[in-house]
């Protein structure tokens, strides 16, 4: 293989054998369990990065089930989500992401920069509830329930949500170690089909462990949930911010 048909090929990393194929990657009947709760500044401004604004002290906490993907296939993801501002933009910033299924932690990690780990998160109907669970190993880290399809929740407002801005910090390092890649990403979800959404009564707890520490940022009241299901297009992304640059 000359050098010439190494750059042809290199989008991916094995080189001759991809962990995914190219993007961009479209989900169907994509299922939302996000319960929205609010927490300390303090936690909030140690983990969200500048130049990211930090709106109320607010995180979502999401569980996902993605049945159909292109590219990526069958896997259930969770994680949080903290709303802040770019420029006067508002957005979110993906904050944590455990998930049980290696192409896209490959990709989402070599792409964009999201903040994958590998775990087992599940979602599953019980009876008149929705919970979510997130192990990491044999350990409990995190339980949501969610009463099911109590009320029809705000179409817009979903929509809205799934059309904000999301940013990402991706990092790859130089072989030595030290930086060579830092920045700040940003990507959008497009050709979104929303088919249906409700809002209900939700709980959830957060435990502390060393690799998943969802429980930094502590849960002291619950605001609002919602379960919906969308068909989406997860777009590439772009660079907005390079921290390396502006040293």
């Amino acid at each position: 293989m000359d050098q010439a048909e190494v750059v042809k090929r290199a989008y991916a990393m094995p080189l001759t054998n991809p962990s995914f194929p190219p993007g961009p990657y479209r989900f169907f009947d994509r299922e939302y369990i996000i319960i929205t709760y609010r927490t300390t500044r303090e936690a909030l401004e140690a983990v969200v990065p500048a130049p990211l604004e930090i709106d109320e002290p607010l995180v979502k906490y999401e569980f996902i089930r993605m049945p159909d993907s292109t590219g990526f296939g069958d896997y259930t993801e969770t994680g949080q989500v903290i709303p802040v501002r770019f420029k006067g933009q508002h957005g979110a910033y993906v904050h944590s992401m455990y998930l049980d299924d290696d192409a896209p932690i490959a990709g989402g990690r070599e792409l964009w920069g999201f903040p994958k780990k590998l775990a087992t998160p599940k979602i599953v109907h019980e009876g008149e509830v929705i919970v979510g669970t997130l192990h990491y190993g044999s350990v409990l880290c995190a339980t949501g329930t969610m009463g099911y399809k109590h009320r029809l929740a705000d179409r817009q407002a979903v929509l809205d949500s799934l059309g904000a801005p999301n940013f990402l910090i991706k990092i790859i390092p130089h072989v030595d170690g030290s930086p060579r890649i830092c920045e700040l990403v940003r990507y959008h979800l497009t050709d979104v089909t929303l088919k249906e959404a409700w809002t209900a009564p939700a709980a959830l707890e957060l435990h502390a462990h060393v690799m998943a520490d969802v429980s930094r940022l502590p849960v002291l009241e619950v605001v609002s949930a919602v379960h919906f299901v969308a068909d989406l297009t997860l777009g590439l992304g772009e660079v907005v911010h390079d921290y390396l640059a502006a040293r």
